[in-house]
């Protein structure tokens, strides 16, 4: 099973719609998907379809009390995609799993054996707490979602070097499958600006799709859908599809062992 985090400490850049859009269009591809909802929000559990009512099972059962996997995670209302949801109580694991033995491998060690999917994205809080870093260390690689504004630039070098560290520490196998620029507009000449900037740092490394300020795309996690599904024809919907394809294009094949 290929592991992707997908994470910025930066709240509001378009990281679940990010996650609940790829793990669609992942699976809509034949992929068997599982998505992990890792923020105490749940806003990814929650703009999936699923309610505060069938989160009998959480994340938080998953990292502190130890519940196996296959009793965690349910099937969404999409074919081949699955979701291990979050409640509130997650707020509190971050204090919890201070004195918890191998606190940062708790995440790698509930996902480790699954045969049933073929990738899982977990979507990270925006923080850089014990949370993110279980799903670092758990994780083959990561992507990261850059909003284009001023400060995009200063947020992103904070993160790549707490990567660096992960994977001093923790993960040396870790690595980064890409950057995608996420609420383009191309009416302000500030983001094209930053966009630049991101590119000529960062070069290959950034995805040739963006992802663009869209209406729809900001509807659909009230209607409990994936805008892909919620309207598959809208510029947000496409642009998932074609960063799909493009994320596809830089993952090995898919496997199954953990």
């Amino acid at each position: 099973m290929i592991r992707m985090a997908i994470a910025n400490q930066k709240g509001g850049v378009g990281k679940t719609t990010t996650a609940i859009n790829l793990a669609t269009a992942l699976a809509a591809t034949g992929w068997r998907t599982l998505l992990v909802d890792l923020d105490p929000q749940g806003n990814a559990s929650t703009g999936i379809g699923i309610t505060a009512d069938e989160r009998e099972n959480s994340t938080y059962d998953l990292l502190i009390d130890g519940r196996p996997l296959n009793e965690t995670f349910r099937a969404t209302r999409i074919p081949g995609l699955d979701i291990v949801p979050s409640t509130v109580d997650l707020s509190g694991a971050e204090v919890e799993l201070v004195n918890v033995a191998e606190r940062t491998d708790r995440l790698k060690t509930a996902l480790k054996g699954d045969s049933r999917h073929d990738v899982c994205l977990i979507d990270c809080p925006p923080s850089l707490g014990l949370l993110t870093l279980n799903a670092l260390t758990a994780a083959d690689t990561l992507l990261v979602p850059l909003q284009c504004e001023f400060f995009a630039l200063e947020g992103l070098s904070q993160l790549l070097k707490t990567v660096e560290q992960v994977q001093q520490r923790f993960n040396p196998a870790l690595g980064i499958v890409g950057v995608v620029l996420t609420m383009f507009d191309r009416r302000n000449r500030l983001t094209d600006q930053v966009a630049a900037d991101v590119r000529s740092c960062l070069g290959p490394l950034v995805f040739e799709t963006v992802i663009p300020r869209n209406v729809r795309l900001s509807e659909a996690p009230s209607h409990g859908l994936p805008a892909l599904i919620y309207d598959h024809a809208c510029a947000g919907s496409q642009a998932y599809m074609a960063l799909a394809r493009e994320l596809l294009s830089r993952l090995p094949e898919r496997r199954i062992a953990a």
